[in-house]
């Protein structure tokens, strides 16, 4: 019988296709994921029964239909340095996971060196008589660790979880963008319309002090009201450069959402002519887990840390490795092309735990605490987002009917100065009188302009709690926003009167 002496390729290949076939048929340890249960009403509270549709399936487009708006938004989502740099983390996760990929296969790597001298090889001491030469190697060298027991795969999994938690993330960065956006342009709109109110009753105080000056030179009346009216003259007059400068920062605040320098914003339609949906559906609440970023998010993290228990529990297993070289070593340079200098191996390696300390214990026992905390901040995020859906469903609902109220609030008090104004006139009226229904009619308009910013907000929050708003325009056929219809020109609004 001859003795065998094995090829390295054949053995090579002999040994894969075994290791291959170890891997494939063992079930990685640790737990498989499971998504935990979470509470979820068959309704949202505010809704009377089940709705299939809901707000979130709208485009934001259609949703804030201002062109003005519309191009913040779009440059926004396009600027804006939290969405950019979501972007990169979301880059720098996918090397990671591609990685974590890189463990499935053989690491391949070279080497060589030459040297000359005495009682030498390749540049180490070696006693070899005293002879003097030159000796060099050149060898081609692979290992490859056999994923037996699943840890490489529950890497795997833990890297794509991690990557994909990532890309929700940014998904949920784009929303808030959007929402802060949205809420940011309204409450400008709504600081815009309160100047022009207090210019409006600032020239309606200024008649009354005219008037009255008008009648203290005539003796029909009293420095008593000339000086009231000046004083509320004055009071409501101050607001007009409180409410300027509030614009400038609502003005530099979206400028820094939309990730340029602070100047001035484009204003669109005006506030009293936004409008709001008609209907707003908010679906079924068990869509919320498939819908909203933070709550995918949350799951991602959660199946991540579901596979690093996994891979802690691989660790109290040995790894098994395959190494193998190929090449040429010499003690004489002119030996190298000799078949007698040819090199190769291939063998099989294992290596694993005895005594830690209790190291892998208690790294196992971090990994299940870790994934307990993720489960819990999974099942807190879905309930606070039911919360979240719930509060804009009765926001809505009430601001209606304060609006109905305010709006009727607004017109009686506008009666109540023109008919003060007319008995003072005709002598009917104390100058209390008019001063009183002037003081009240401005803190109501102000009331109602804050009542239709609520209202237009409360839609923003109620589309970003829903889970709306998200999707990438380019993956929705956007319509490309039109010119704003009114730029913003305070100098021909300075006065509305």
């Amino acid at each position: 019988m001859r003795n065998f002496r094995p090829r390295p390729a054949r053995l090579f290949s002999l040994v894969t296709l075994a290791a291959v076939g170890t891997a494939v048929s063992c079930h990685p340890v640790g737990p498989d994921y499971k998504r935990p249960e979470t509470q979820s009403p068959e309704v949202f509270r505010g809704q009377p029964v089940p709705q299939s549709a809901s707000l979130a399936q709208t485009d934001w487009w259609d949703i804030y239909n201002d062109p003005a708006l519309q191009a913040l938004i779009r440059e926004g989502l396009t600027n804006n340095y939290d969405t950019r740099i979501a972007v990169a983390r979301v880059e720098q996760a996918r090397e990671l996971a591609a990685q974590a990929r890189s463990l499935y296969y053989p690491t391949v790597n070279y080497q060589g060196a030459i040297a000359g001298g005495r009682n030498d090889f390749a540049g180490t001491p070696v006693l070899n008589n005293g002879v003097q030469g030159g000796t060099g190697f050149g060898i081609i060298g692979a290992a490859w660790e056999l994923d037996v027991w699943g840890r490489i795969r529950r890497l795997n999994e833990q890297a794509l979880a991690e990557y994909l938690a990532t890309d929700e993330a940014k998904n949920a960065v784009m929303i808030t963008v959007l929402a802060d956006i949205a809420t940011a342009y309204f409450q400008l709109l709504e600081l815009e319309l309160e100047r022009e109110i207090a210019i409006r009753t600032t020239a309606s105080f200024a008649e009354s002090l005219k008037l009255f000056t008008q009648r203290l030179k005539g003796g029909a009346g009293s420095k008593l009201e000339t000086s009231r009216a000046e004083a509320s003259l004055a009071s409501v007059a101050a607001r007009v450069p409180d409410l300027e400068r509030q614009i400038t920062l609502k003005e530099n605040e979206i400028s820094i959402l939309l990730g340029r320098v602070p100047g001035p914003i484009k204003q669109g339609r005006p506030l009293v002519e936004q409008t709001t949906p008609p209907e707003v559906p908010a679906g079924i609440p068990s869509e919320l887990l498939e819908r909203r970023p933070d709550l995918r998010q949350a799951e991602q993290r959660l199946r991540a840390a579901n596979a690093a228990i996994g891979v802690a529990q691989a660790e109290f297993f040995p790894k098994i490795g395959l190494t193998t070289y190929f090449g040429k070593v010499s003690s004489s340079m002119g030996d190298l092309l000799n078949p007698v200098s040819t090199a190769w191996s291939a063998g099989g390696n294992l290596v694993g735990p005895i005594f830690t300390g209790g190291q892998l214990e208690a790294n196992l026992a971090e990994k299940k605490a870790a994934w307990d905390a993720a489960r819990l901040t999974y099942q807190q995020t879905a309930i606070i987002a039911l919360r979240e859906v719930a509060d804009g469903l009765t926001d809505r609902e009430k601001l209606a009917l304060v609006r109905v109220e305010q709006e009727r609030s607004v017109k009686a008090f506008a009666e109540a100065v023109d008919v003060s104004m007319k008995r003072y006139s005709a002598g009917k009226a104390s100058y209390f009188e008019v001063l009183e229904a002037q003081q009240q009619l401005f803190p109501a308009e102000n009331t109602l302009a804050q009542v239709r910013f609520s209202q237009l907000a409360t839609i923003v929050r109620l589309y970003k709690a829903l889970g709306g708003g998200w999707t990438p325009p380019e993956d929705r056929a956007a319509p490309e926003p039109a010119e704003p219809a009114v730029e913003d020109d305070r100098s021909a609004r300075a006065d509305p009167n």
